[in-house]
């Protein structure tokens, strides 16, 4: 389940921004950034840009709007938590990342929708994203569940026994956001680099990813991304020159790639 955020009138986040910081200055610099003026482009070449002044939620893209959303959504934890929450009667696990959260339970019913919604809209002032609240019973066949880039689902056991696994793994989006992000990586307008200095730059790149996508069963994606770089890295060098690129009789190129530094996932 998603909340929107950028619902919430300035008001009242300050409120709970306040009960966390007494600082007037940081306070007041605060307030200043909640009210800045967004300046967007015109409806079409030659139009004035639009100029608006926000009076609610956090500036899109702001680098403090997670933190913000956890100050805030804090007294929604305490509330789900607390002796009648679904905590206790439901026995039921909150799991929660700025605005974005998933709950846990053996039955998700009609008392725990109507928990969450009317502490979010009605006590909170936030507007459920209904596109992506739905309730996932992973014990069906074919059920998953998307979650801060993962994809989380039962599959069937590697071993052929007549049992299923929880598999979590990167998701299809997460998958197609790195194959774009390497494809502008190694695209036309980095032949300037030498190629030691952007395979560093790659290498760096995959450690974060490998280090965040690296719990569960990632091998079967990471085969894919290494895949993935392999194509778009010897492309990138025949690219470079008029004179195309060879790797050497009886070499090929993951081991040329190896050989320039590349350290797969």
């Amino acid at each position: 389940m998603q909340s929107y955020f950028d619902t919430i009138p300035h008001e009242k986040l300050l409120a709970a921004v306040q009960k966390r910081i007494v600082d007037g200055g940081v306070l007041k610099l605060i307030r200043m950034w909640l009210k800045a003026v967004v300046i967007e482009p015109g409806d079409g070449p030659g139009k004035p840009p639009k100029v608006s002044r926000s009076k609610q939620g956090t500036p899109q893209g702001g680098v403090i709007s997670p933190l913000l959303a956890n100050l805030y959504l804090h007294w929604f934890d305490k509330l789900f938590h607390r002796p009648d929450g679904p905590r206790h009667w439901a026995n039921a696990r909150l799991v929660r990342y700025a605005d974005d959260f998933v709950i846990m339970a053996r039955h998700v019913g009609g008392r725990i929708e109507g928990f969450v919604e009317q502490t979010l809209q009605d006590r909170f002032g936030l507007t459920v994203n209904r596109e992506k609240t739905r309730t996932v019973k992973l014990s069906e066949p074919g059920a998953s569940l998307d979650f801060l880039g993962y994809t989380f689902r039962y599959d069937r056991d590697l071993q052929g026994r007549d049992v299923r696994y929880l598999n979590l793994c990167p998701s299809g989006k997460s998958l197609q956001r790195e194959r774009d992000k390497l494809r502008e990586m190694t695209g036309p307008g980095k032949c300037f680099l030498p190629i030691p200095a952007l395979i560093g730059q790659i290498n760096e790149h995959l450690k974060g990813w490998g280090n965040y996508f690296g719990r569960g069963y990632p091998r079967k994606a990471f085969r894919q991304i290494n895949s993935f770089v392999q194509e778009r890295l010897s492309r990138h060098l025949q690219r470079r020159s008029q004179r195309p690129y060879r790797v050497a009789d009886g070499t090929s190129w993951y081991a040329q790639l190896l050989r320039l530094g590349l350290k797969p996932l």
